[in-house]
């Protein structure tokens, strides 16, 4: 299996483009997106309501409530394909995870901007696994407090792997893009401290 470990300052990130083959894919991106309990939540920005620019989905054990960015999410209970799925992320992440929160980036409008999954309720130093089915799109690193950027472009079964310092030191996002693209689905498997 390919692996790339990311050479990034502060960082402990390792990329599997391949992680699921491409009939896994394609059978986990048509499930997931007609079964998951798809939302598009709102959020409070500087005395504004603004729509998120993506459906998100948040499910996980019992008691696993998740906040960010203003928002509280109580999870859905796991289906059968999330199930598998974080099984087999759990073999290479070695970690049990209790949660998942889901993202379907439906064309080329939407996207998620800068942030850190550095949440309290996500410990000291929180591993978090990345999986996408879909498009292919371009993720984006930026440094805290160093000039320095790494770009990636995450592949139809691809697993990203961000552990140790990454949330401290680093931001991501997944930017709007000028090109068309079809649906991308994301799934970052976490680990709610209890």
């Amino acid at each position: 299996m390919e692996t790339q470990l990311l050479k990034m300052t502060d960082a402990d990130v390792i990329f599997y483009p391949a992680y699921f083959t491409t009939a896994e894919s394609d059978a986990y991106l048509d499930r997931l997106t007609a079964n998951i309990a798809w939302e598009q939540q709102q959020l409070r920005l500087y005395g504004k309501t603004i729509t998120v620019p993506r459906l998100t989905a948040w499910y996980g054990d019992p008691g696993m409530i998740y906040s960010y960015s203003g928002l509280t999410l109580h999870p859905h209970p796991w289906n059968d394909d999330l199930l598998v799925i974080r099984q087999r992320v759990e073999q290479v992440a070695d970690v049990m995870f209790n949660s998942v929160l889901l993202n379907l980036y439906r064309d080329e409008n939407d996207s998620v901007s800068w942030h850190s999954d550095d949440e309290p309720e996500l410990g000291v130093n929180p591993v978090i696994a990345s999986v996408s089915f879909g498009a292919v799109r371009r993720f984006q690193f930026k440094h805290k407090s160093l000039d320095e950027r790494t770009n990636l472009e995450l592949t139809h079964g691809s697993l990203l792997l961000m552990r140790g310092p990454t949330q401290h030191h680093w931001k991501h996002q997944l930017p709007k893009s000028k090109a068309r693209f079809s649906p991308r689905l994301n799934l970052t498997f976490r680990v709610i401290a209890s």
